[in-house]
């Protein structure tokens, strides 16, 4: 895998093996960035980080800082040490769930939150709960299997929704934003 653009642009990171994690491929994820625009000094959440390329690649194009939670402790390592790698200092990874993070931190606000959770389980109530952290007019993006129809929930609209083959991707922002 490999950043994509800014600061860390054409560097390789590597990806967690196996199936726990599915990192996002290079189209989507420069689909993504490319969609979202200028990111410049924004504050950013990867809930279901794996290697930790979408919150890398967020720092890289210009986001204040990054947190980056994983659960897993295999893909926690690689996470790590991308992050170490590429010396992504204002990328925080944290191994945690996003869950348990999330719980223990409920102050903190993101301009954007990225939700790549394993297609076996999208864990939807712990993905929306997250809405929670978003700033006002902050998004929150949600990569899913792309046969499935866009996930929809309480208190977020869908603003915009791309599918890309096997994955797709649905960008909401707060209801009352």
């Amino acid at each position: 895998m490999r950043i994509i653009a800014g600061r860390y642009g054409s560097r390789i990171i590597k990806a967690p093996r196996g199936f726990r994690t599915h990192p996002m491929g290079e189209r989507p994820r420069s689909a993504l960035f490319n969609t979202l625009g200028d990111i410049q000094g924004c504050a950013v959440f990867d809930a279901f980080a794996g290697s930790g390329a979408l919150a890398i690649e967020a720092v890289s194009r210009g986001a204040w800082e990054a947190i980056a939670t994983e659960r897993d402790p295999m893909a926690y390592k690689v996470l790590k040490a991308n992050v170490e790698k590429l010396g992504a200092h204002n990328v925080q990874a944290i191994k945690a769930s996003c869950k348990a993070w999330s719980s223990n931190n409920v102050e903190k606000k993101f301009d954007i939150i990225f939700c790549d959770p394993p297609y076996n389980d999208l864990q939807l109530s712990t993905v929306f709960a997250l809405k929670s952290h978003l700033k006002p007019n902050g998004l929150m993006v949600l990569s899913y299997p792309g046969r499935e129809p866009v996930p929809e929930a309480n208190g977020v609209v869908v603003v915009d929704n791309r599918n890309y083959g096997d994955a797709a991707l649905a960008t909401y922002r707060l209801e009352d934003a």
